[in-house]
């Protein structure tokens, strides 16, 4: 099955993994069950390394130990033009202080801020946590599942198929009650979420398929979003909207970027 099914057994194991880590503590939290116990948090290391294992056992099952080499060969490949860097680390907080211009400008409501000492913290938080957790979100979804989809489709029809998973799979933390993301518009971060998939494409197949670059991006993204506060949901709709349009009528929806789209090989 594995072997016929290698992109659909990925997304059963990386959502098994992930939400057996996190139901325990959605049903906890709402005293459902008595399931938010301290020795139960150690089952939140799941979802941080799911979309990874998943990804790893598909690769072990289907091509053995060079699968495996060349799934987590891309997120070491740290040597690529120092324009890429930039790119990497400048694009998310350009976007996010973009977003923030909007929301000002047109009045949006933005985002509860926080006092200077608890954005520290979260900015603090959110490094910390994004250098443990996205490497492995991305050997998963732009690693193996996304040179999977973009066998079959343009790059822009499969960064939108795995961006709705994508999405999906966070669902549980939307009800988990005191999880920031709980307090998240569901519809609008789901359209942000989109849009900025079609951002990760252009850069994941513009670089030749470099997951340490594409990281860099992902932890860029959480951790200036935690430091640029107040920021409206609406307006990152627009702005990362925005910004995939111009990616898609330069570079059409074919690729998505200069270079060809990456294949699952």
């Amino acid at each position: 099955m594995i072997k016929r099914h290698p992109l659909l057994t990925f997304y059963l194991l990386a959502f098994g993994l992930a939400w057996l880590g996190w139901l325990p503590q959605v049903l906890g939290a709402r005293g459902i069950v008595p399931f938010n116990q301290p020795y139960l948090q150690g089952l939140l290391i799941l979802p941080g390394i799911a979309p990874a294992l998943a990804a790893l056992l598909v690769a072990w099952a289907t091509q053995g130990g060079t699968g495996v080499q060349r799934l987590f060969r891309p997120l070491l490949r740290w040597r690529v033009g120092w324009l890429w860097y930039g790119v990497a680390i400048a694009t998310p907080l350009g976007l996010l202080l973009l977003a923030k211009g909007v929301t000002v400008l047109l009045g949006l409501p933005g985002a509860a801020t926080e006092s200077t000492q608890e954005g520290v913290s979260l900015v603090v938080t959110a490094l910390i946590t994004s250098i443990l957790a996205n490497p492995w979100e991305e050997v998963g979804w732009r690693g193996f599942a996304l040179p999977h989809w973009q066998q079959r489709f343009t790059a822009l029809t499969a960064s939108l198929i795995l961006g709705g998973l994508w999405g999906l799979w966070h669902v549980p933390l939307f009800f988990w009650v005191g999880n920031p993301m709980a307090t998240y518009p569901f519809g609008l971060w789901f359209l942000s979420l989109l849009a900025l998939t079609v951002l990760y494409t252009w850069l994941y197949n513009a670089t030749a398929g470099n997951l340490f670059v594409v990281t860099l991006f992902h932890v860029g993204l959480h951790t200036f979003g935690a430091a640029v506060q107040g920021v409206s949901w609406l307006s990152l709709v627009l702005v990362y909207g925005l910004v995939a349009l111009i990616l898609l009528v330069r570079f059409g929806p074919t690729h998505l970027s200069p270079q060809p789209r990456i294949k699952a090989g």
